[in-house]
């Protein structure tokens, strides 16, 4: 299982014709491009489920893929598609309050990633309550998988300490985080060889302590 390449010719396509008249004389190119999709996420699911035991293998693909139409009511770009496609997978599918993977395939700017996308206040405060205490077990589950601070999102990440911390705490750089999510590029050769789905899942397994501490740090 793989990612073809017309799926990429398809979204490269869209990209410069982002309209619904190209879109819907398109239609079978789409449909095409989402199956290609919906079966690699589905083989990647049954392979996370080996080593995961917060996956199980009977989520539905379906439950995991974003929908391509663009939510435009408060946005000043109106272009109706996205130009990627894109996977949540964890347990309620793309729509869980905790960590999850994520997959995201677009021509020139694909990637993976790993974690906990702002968390809701309450898991937010236990994540770091956790990463202060055990500020050891934190680094060591990112060096167990052979990442380190640098392969951590900054998006969002706080100026100031946060509430209830010193700006002089070991742990400050992490706590300023506002998103505890591994985060990895890829290339479009690394998407569309035909061994991408291991070569994917072997990163994944490489993640699992990092998302395990989160686990745990929110009870989940």
């Amino acid at each position: 299982m793989q990612i073809s390449t017309s799926t990429f010719e398809f979204l490269r396509a869209l990209k410069e014709n982002n309209n619904r008249e190209w879109f819907n004389a398109n239609k079978a190119e789409y449909e095409k491009s989402y199956d290609n999709m919906l079966n690699f996420v589905q083989a990647l699911i049954q392979k996370l489920s080996t080593f995961d035991p917060h996956i199980l293998d009977s989520i539905s693909a379906k439950q995991c893929l974003f929908r391509i139409y663009r939510d435009v009511r408060f946005s000043k770009d109106k272009s109706p598609y996205k130009t990627w496609l894109a996977a949540g997978i964890s347990i309620d599918g793309r729509k869980l309050d905790g960590p999850e993977y994520y997959i995201h395939f677009e021509p020139d700017n694909s990637f993976l990633a790993v974690g906990y996308w702002r968390p809701k206040k309450e898991h937010l405060d236990k994540i770091r309550q956790e990463i202060d205490y055990n500020l050891e077990a934190f680094e060591g589950a990112l060096k167990e998988g052979g990442w380190s601070d640098q392969d951590l999102s900054q998006e969002d990440k706080l100026v100031r300490a946060p509430a209830g911390y010193e700006e002089n705490n070991p742990a400050i750089e992490y706590l300023k985080l506002k998103s505890f999510i591994i985060y990895k590029p890829l290339s479009d050769r690394e998407v569309l060889k035909p061994f991408a789905l291991e070569d994917i899942v072997s990163i994944f397994q490489r993640t699992i302590h990092f998302k395990n501490f989160l686990h745990e740090a929110i009870e989940y």
